[in-house]
């Protein structure tokens, strides 16, 4: 399918100057792809197939990234909240995402603001390096030609843990341990953008990530808005209790347990699934 992404030059101005004052905002969709093992003893086919379409929209989000040559604020445009159809709930909770990220390619430290169960957190600590290797390949998004760059890197995930009711999946139930596993990244940079920097915690590339794919999730840039005489605004969150990202981690694990034990231990109607995306 052919990828469209919409530049708008707020005026033209001279390479020299371009480089100096480098700053705009770009726009991210994101797609995830869904792998979620089913135990037909507990979910029939249609409660299924609603899941998947409500966790289609959890996953299918647009994202904005204003940023200049220093530092950058990557947060959702439109805030969802938790997806329901019917007397079904679903709880998405994921140790990837950040209601708002700040990152300093200057200092190489990021600032994540993440609200875990009605509690704001402050997730600080050092940006993960990438290593990257760049390809030859080339292709082009919008009016952009990109540059190919890959990374292998194993991290510790949960796929897919699935709890209905409180009661966990036995078909899926190994997938709520950690364990290691290695992932391929593919990303298209464009160094048209001189900018070390991209959506999400990613970056690291000698251009502007357009492009990025884990094998689960792709974020796609659908628009650049370029201000090179403009001074954005870009604040470091400051709300929230302060945590490296080790704590917060351990924090999610404990939460997800207390919840679950909380929904088992009170009175409910109807269904309630709970979804941990990990990495």
């Amino acid at each position: 399918m052919k990828q469209f992404l919409t530049l708008v030059f707020i005026m033209s101005i001279s390479a020299g100057n371009w480089a100096q004052d480098f700053q705009g905002i770009a726009t991210y969709k994101t797609k995830r792809q869904l792998h979620i093992p089913l135990d037909s003893t507990q979910m029939n086919s249609e409660m299924y197939q609603r899941m998947i379409e409500m966790l289609k929209k959890q996953f299918e989000k647009t994202f904005i990234l204003t940023f200049n040559k220093e530092a950058s604020v990557y947060k959702e445009d439109e805030k969802l909240g938790a997806p329901q159809t019917g007397n079904m709930t679903m709880m998405v909770v994921s140790t990837e995402g950040s209601d708002v990220l700040y990152k300093n390619m200057k200092t190489k430290r990021y600032t994540s603001q993440n609200e875990l169960f009605g509690k704001l957190f402050l997730v600080k600590d050092d940006l993960e390096k990438w290593d990257w290797t760049l390809e030859n390949e080339t292709k082009t998004i919008g009016k952009y030609t990109c540059y190919k760059a890959t990374m292998t890197r194993h991290v510790e995930v949960i796929q897919g843990g699935i709890s209905v009711n409180g009661e966990k999946n036995l078909n899926t139930e190994s997938h709520m341990e950690p364990k290691m596993r290695a992932v391929k990244i593919t990303a298209w940079y464009t160094p048209e953008i001189p900018l070390n920097n991209g959506p999400a915690r990613y970056y690291g590339l000698p251009g502007l990530i357009l492009e990025v794919n884990d094998g689960e999730e792709t974020i796609l840039c659908s628009k650049i808005v370029l201000y090179p005489d403009k001074d954005l605004e870009i604040k470091e969150p400051q709300k929230g209790k302060e945590v490296n990202r080790e704590d917060y981690d351990a924090i999610v694990e404990r939460k997800m347990q207390e919840e679950q034990e909380r929904f088992n231990g009170g009175r409910h109607d109807g269904e309630r699934i709970e979804i941990r995306i990990g990495g």
